[in-house]
């Protein structure tokens, strides 16, 4: 005989159910707040030499996340003050890229140019003592008075006062293309900087005509001027010297928040013969900065 349910049976089934669901959600919110990765983790394979832009993660000191950086098997650091240089190496890491000029004060405004070359010059001399293949450089800002055509040969003029000095240390000037359309935080995105198109980066390249001039291909930069990543790191590969990662939007971690497929990415990379680094250059937002380094690096460790 079936059972027969009173009104008072059913509410009191239907608050059971609620209790019961409560508490599920409660250890699925639980199980989310758990590592997303193991808190012992290394990097496994290493196919892909991983280095870490250290001014995403200040206020942390430069040789403490240096030290992150070893225990996780990130094999490179960057963005750092040169001072910092001895005791990161000491450690056991390579400098991946020696900054330079920096990105607003650039080569768009033949003003800016004895600047430039001297900022340039020097870093070469430094990236050689450190043993460093790649010096970043940088268009710079668009100026009013000064054509896109003007400032085109304004660049290629400028790098190549430079280049054969880098030929002769045997060191890139990689430039760096970047994203001019987030303006929300000054280090997401350069409203005005004028090399924010990749594929006209890699036309000012190909005018200094040389194989020391190079191209700093940001991932999320490409993504969110260009996309379809992975046709245009293989369409460039011969001139890529250097890579940077961050999740977009909000160059944050590269977890499930963000659209791009960073394993796909690295696979990607290492099919087009790629053999330098790749630096993680996000900035961290969950509260363990070294779990959010930790969980990149091994997205990455395809």
């Amino acid at each position: 005989m079936p059972t027969q349910f009173t009104r008072r049976d059913i509410i009191k089934t239907a608050a059971v159910s609620w209790v019961t669901g409560a508490a599920i959600g409660s250890s699925t919110l639980t199980e989310a707040a758990e590592p997303r990765v193991e808190p012992d983790y290394k990097i496994r394979h290493g196919k892909i030499r991983q280095s870490v832009m250290g001014w995403c993660f200040n206020p942390m000191p430069a040789v403490e996340l240096a030290q992150h950086c070893r225990d996780i098997g990130l094999v490179a650091i960057e963005g750092i003050g040169a001072e910092h240089y001895p005791a990161v190496r000491k450690l056991g890491l390579k400098i991946s890229l020696v900054s330079s000029h920096g990105f607003a004060k650039g080569p768009f405004n033949r003003d800016h140019h004895e600047f430039c070359v001297s900022k340039l010059k020097s870093s070469i001399d430094l990236a050689v003592e450190n043993e460093c293949e790649n010096v970043i450089t940088f268009t710079g800002m668009r100026e009013k008075g000064i054509s896109d055509e003007q400032g085109s040969r304004n660049c290629v003029d400028c790098w190549k006062q430079v280049i054969a000095y880098a030929e002769e240390k045997k060191i890139n000037l990689c430039l760096e293309h970047l994203n001019s359309r987030d303006g929300s935080h000054p280090m997401k995105g350069h409203p005005g900087y004028f090399g924010d198109d990749v594929d006209f980066c890699v036309d000012l390249i190909r005018k200094v005509d040389s194989p020391r001039m190079k191209l700093l291909f940001d991932i999320y930069h490409v993504q969110i001027m260009n996309g379809d990543v992975i046709r245009r790191l293989r369409q460039y590969k011969d001139v890529i010297a250097h890579y940077h990662t961050a999740g977009n939007p909000g160059r944050c971690e590269l977890d499930e928040k963000q659209e791009i497929n960073y394993p796909a990415v690295m696979r990607a990379i290492l099919e087009t013969g790629y053999q330098g680094f790749v630096a993680q250059e996000f900035i961290p937002t969950w509260p363990d900065k070294v779990e959010a380094l930790r969980h990149a690096a091994k997205v990455c460790d395809v």
